[in-house]
C-alpha cells in the first residue's frame, strides 16, 4: 500500500523545500551603502544636526521643524538609542521614518527624498565604513 507503484503509494521525487535566497558580500553592502550616501550628498539632501530630540511627545512640534525643510519623505539616522519622544511623535507622520545606525540601509537611503543624520550617527557611519 505504501510502495510507490500501488495505488495511493508514495511519491518519489516530489517538492524539496528550500531556499534559494543568496547574500552579498559584506564588501559590496559596505560598497552600496557608501555610493548611496555620497549620491545624496552630491544631490544636496543630506542634512545633518546634533541631536534629534524633542522635549514632548508631540506630532505637531516635529511637523512645525519638518516644514522648514520643505520636505516631502525624511529618513532620521540617529544614534545608538533614539530618543522616545521624537519617536513617539514621528510615528503618526507618513513621510518619515526613523532608524538607528545599525539599522541604515540602501533601500530606506534610495527610497526617501532627504536623509537627516544626527552627529553621533555621523560618527558610528564613518566607522563603521571604514
Amino acid at each position: 500500500m505504501r510502495a510507490p507503484q500501488c495505488r495511493g503509494g508514495a511519491v518519489i521525487f516530489g517538492p524539496v523545500v528550500r531556499s534559494h535566497e543568496f547574500d552579498l558580500p559584506k564588501k559590496v553592502r559596505k560598497l552600496g551603502l557608501k555610493i548611496a550616501l555620497s549620491s545624496k550628498l552630491a544631490e544636496q539632501k543630506l542634512i545633518i544636526i546634533d541631536r534629534a530630540v524633542l522635549s514632548e511627545p508631540k506630532t505637531a512640534l516635529l511637523n512645525l521643524k519638518l516644514q522648514n525643510f520643505n520636505v516631502r519623505s525624511i529618513l532620521v539616522i540617529d544614534g545608538k538609542d533614539i530618543d522616545q519622544n521624537f519617536k513617539r511623535a514621528a510615528e503618526n507622520l507618513m513621510n518619515i521614518d526613523i532608524l538607528p545606525t545599525i539599522g541604515a540601509n540602501v533601500y530606506d537611503i534610495l527610497k526617501h527624498d532627504f536623509i537627516m543624520l544626527t552627529t553621533e550617527a555621523l560618527s558610528a557611519l564613518e566607522e563603521r565604513l571604514q
